[in-house]
């Protein structure tokens, strides 16, 4: 038979919650105590909601059970915007101006280019940074690793990756200090709109913690494992003002959901950011976005083209950014997008083309009297286009007096001459026709593509010939017809060049590396992974070019235009 405070606590616990219960009988059995604690009617309830540990412990096991549906763990301060909590009673965290450990902090061994991941359970929720040693951690509470590790270690400065707030453990107080800055630019660097319009004007060298110097714009990408092509890529597309400009205030593309659309403005501000700790940059987070949006298309430690990597980028960029078909909707059509008038001639095919082998001969002649006298559909259309594919000559098969190759060389005009409107290429996919191409519609930046490489079906082979084009007042309407202006505009049809992608080795494998110009100074610069060096001019037209960007004049009033604002 029961008594009267043996009922009310029976009715007290139905009423708990499942998770309370099993934390309270949990600590019982860490406490020595009995197991079964609400059976016992001399012992009082536990106040659940005034204990700090255990609202701690809720909310990481309740946070965990989030990181396993993949959804994004909050922190327990955090606020919703009209100011209302996520439904737990929030600590009040202490905030300190001052703290006895600000000294540990060591700058040098401080590296944000990697994933955002505890070390030790591969979590990518609520992670830490411990700023003595570098390594990453999760959690705060006490029974998280970074919390463990302060009372190991003696490490007791730690930065949440993305609220940037930092903590002292084991104490657990907020540390707000300015010397601090520096740490949380070089996290999440940030630009300003005015900042961003000097940055083609500034002509100084930052100086990293090592003592070396480097400038911004120009710093070296960390080769992970025969990912070359994509750090030529990613040079190339720095030289673009209108897209580094973009990419360089966060605001911009704040709401895309796209992991790869930010991945890329992150590099791209830690490649222009003036206050870096070191003078190289590592797009390993970048590099795991492209592999998931790629479905392993492009992956570390397997080389591959940057045309296609270039083309897929830009598409890829595109479409995330809320881009359409329609011309200007996002900032990749606005700097690339240009339009093709293209003249399909197909010839008709016979059903007397499909019979023996030995008639073969007399029905290719009947197929050609034939289509001259009026079998060929012609079918003409306009294309978009974002990057001009160039046909080189074939290269020679015989050796000259002294048992080498003979190298040709072939000027970047006469292959131009595929756009004239009146050149014929002939295609066989997806059928047999007669191509001719024409540009109508210049884009800002044209980029050039050398097709190098020819895949039989045995090997690859490279030709290696060699094409001359001018770095500067590259005139387009000389060698192929253009449309004249519309509402009486100037024509403008003069490029130089910006960016020079060069492959050197064998196909298959070799080594890529770029040439790209400093506009604040014009200087050239050959950069190849982390090698950054000052160029001559005439050295970037004495390479194997495969891809090139250039970049539209402007008139002199609009080049000039930012400047009179100052």
């Amino acid at each position: 038979m029961k008594t009267t405070r043996e009922e009310e606590v029976e009715v007290e616990d139905g009423d708990l919650p499942e998770t309370k219960k099993r934390k309270l009988v949990h600590e019982n059995d860490e406490n020595g105590e009995a197991v079964n604690a609400v059976s016992n009617s001399l012992l009082p309830l536990a106040s659940y909601l005034d204990d700090d540990d255990d609202e701690d412990d809720e909310q990481e096991d309740r946070g965990g059970r989030r990181g396993e549906d993949g959804e994004e763990e909050e922190d327990d301060e955090d606020l919703y915007e009209d100011g209302s909590t996520r439904g737990y009673r929030l600590r009040q965290i202490e905030v300190r101006r001052d703290c006895p450990y600000l000294d540990t902090v060591n700058r040098q061994v401080l590296d944000f280019d990697f994933e955002k991941f505890c070390s030790v359970s591969l979590s990518n929720l609520n992670v830490y940074a411990c700023l003595v040693c570098g390594k990453y951690y999760q959690g705060r509470g006490r029974n998280s690793h970074a919390y463990t590790h302060s009372l190991e270690a003696g490490h007791h400065v730690y930065i949440n990756l993305r609220t940037e707030r930092v903590y002292c453990l084991p104490d657990g107080y907020e540390v707000n200090d300015p010397s601090l800055d520096d740490i949380r630019h070089v996290l999440n660097p940030r630009f300003a709109p005015e900042q961003v319009e000097q940055i083609d004007k500034n002509k100084l060298w930052s100086r990293a913690l090592d003592g070396s110097d480097y400038l911004p714009g120009m710093v070296g990408l960390n080769n992970i494992k025969e990912t070359d092509f994509v750090n030529v890529t990613i040079q190339s597309l720095m030289r673009v003002t209108p897209l580094r400009n973009f990419f360089l205030i966060r605001e911009n593309y704040e709401r895309c959901k796209s992991p790869l659309v930010h991945r890329f403005g992150e590099l791209t501000r830690k490649i222009w950011h003036p206050k870096n700790f070191k003078g190289q940059v590592s797009p390993h987070e970048f590099l795991q976005a492209v592999m998931k949006a790629s479905k392993k298309r492009f992956r570390i430690g397997v080389q591959s083209d940057p045309v296609e990597f270039m083309s897929w980028l830009l598409n890829t960029l595109h479409k995330d950014l809320g881009g359409s078909k329609k011309p200007n909707s996002s900032i990749i059509y606005k700097c690339f997008q240009g339009e093709l008038e293209v003249v399909k001639e197909i010839h008709k095919k016979l059903s007397s083309e499909k019979r023996e082998n030995s008639e073969q001969q007399n029905d290719d002649a009947t197929m050609e009297d034939e289509s001259e006298n009026g079998h060929v559909v012609v079918e003409k259309s306009k294309m978009p286009f974002l990057m001009l594919g160039l046909d080189l000559p074939p290269p020679p098969l015989f050796k000259d007096v002294m048992e080498k190759n003979i190298i040709p060389q072939v000027p970047l005009f006469s292959i131009l001459k595929k756009f004239d409107g009146e050149s014929v290429t002939e295609v066989v996919r997806p059928c047999i026709a007669r191509m001719r191409y024409r540009v109508i519609k210049l884009p800002q930046y044209i980029i050039l593509h050398m097709r190098r490489f020819t895949n039989n079906n045995f090997f690859i082979e490279k030709n290696p010939t060699l094409v001359n084009f001018p770095v500067k007042n590259l005139e387009l309407k000389d060698y192929i017809p253009l449309p004249s202006p519309k509402d009486n505009k100037k024509l403008r049809s003069k490029y130089d060049l910006i960016a020079n992608i060069v492959h050197d080795g064998k196909p298959g494998a070799g080594l890529y590396r770029v040439f790209v110009q400093r506009k604040s100074e014009e200087l050239w610069y050959e950069m190849q992974d982390l090698h950054v060096a000052e160029t001559l001019p005439q050295m970037v037209a004495l390479s194997e070019a495969y891809m090139q960007i250039y970049e539209q004049q402007q008139p002199l009033e609009q080049q000039n235009g930012p400047q009179l604002q100052y």
